[in-house]
């Protein structure tokens, strides 16, 4: 039964919550020369568990609505596949939300009453991308959901704890986790395609067609992985930086052949996987060089 929870988790997610708070925290550390540890570590649990709550709910919701079927190509649904029960997935993803109240109220705490905002908006939101009258998913609006919520708001957030201060510098670089967590998302989008159309899920690449759904891609991983690298490689005269996008390129062959040439489901769920693997990766790498 732990694999089945596991997999409802979907672990390959989760660096985009772990993500965030590593960079968040690193360039605290360049900025201060100093980390605020308790602020770190409940920044990494609150962010995890909401992602995880994420998850369970939008594996709950989507087989409500119909949208997760028999027919579905991507990686197992507990719900779907008669894993887990509605009713424990539902309870499931109110205890994941939970929790993060946990962590959460040291960070209101260190943070001030704006986290409290912050939290109850991020579960809102949460819920709201597969559930509710108006799913953000279902809406189109999940890319600017996670472009928010996984760069500006996480990165942002988690450095104002460490520093009790947010800068331009912080703010340009909390868009790269965010840009790739949304090219996460459109190699979902796009694999789902023909069975998100039949479900009413008016996703980018339902709205606009596949070829948008590649350009986004493309667009969302160079600027992440070169753009923002490059200017901070200039801005502070670390030519560390221009070593990241170096590694970001022997990470991305894989995936970006997949993404350009495939819309095979099996295909599409290793370049869904192997982007994963490149935001862990952006995070390490892009994170050391404010170290170095």
């Amino acid at each position: 039964m732990a694999k089945v929870w596991l997999l409802a988790a979907r672990p390959k997610t989760l660096p985009a919550a772990v993500a965030p708070v590593v960079i968040g925290s690193a360039i605290a550390n360049h900025d201060v020369l100093s980390v605020h540890w308790p602020s770190l570590f409940c920044a990494l649990a609150g962010a995890v568990f909401i992602q995880i709550g994420t998850n369970f709910a939008n594996d709950y919701f989507d087989f409500v609505k119909g949208t997760d079927t028999a027919d579905r190509i991507g990686p197992t649904r507990a719900t779907q596949a008669g894993l887990i029960k509605p009713e424990t997935m539902r309870i499931a993803f109110i205890c994941a939300f939970a929790l993060a109240l946990l962590p959460g109220a040291y960070i209101i705490y260190r943070g001030g009453w704006p986290y409290l905002a912050i939290g109850i908006i991020s579960i809102i939101c949460g819920v709201l991308y597969t559930g509710g009258p108006f799913p953000l998913g279902y809406l189109g609006l999940g890319d600017v959901f996670v472009l928010i919520f996984f760069g500006p708001v996480a990165v942002c957030g988690t450095y104002y704890l460490h520093v009790l201060d947010v800068t331009r510098d912080v703010f340009i670089a909390s868009l790269a986790p965010g840009l790739i967590s949304c090219a996460l998302l459109t190699v979902n989008n796009l694999r789902d395609v023909d069975q998100d159309r039949v479900g009413n899920k008016r996703t980018l690449a339902v709205r606009f067609g596949r070829a948008f759904a590649r350009a986004e891609y493309v667009l969302c991983v160079a600027t992440a992985c070169a753009a923002i690298p490059i200017y901070f490689a200039v801005a502070y005269r670390n030519y560390w930086f221009f070593v990241v996008p170096i590694i970001c390129a022997l990470v991305t062959r894989s995936p970006f052949t997949a993404v350009l040439r495939s819309v095979e489901g099996p295909v599409l769920n290793n370049a869904l996987g192997s982007t994963g693997k490149l935001l862990l990766a952006f995070s390490v790498a892009f994170s050391v060089c404010f170290l170095l």
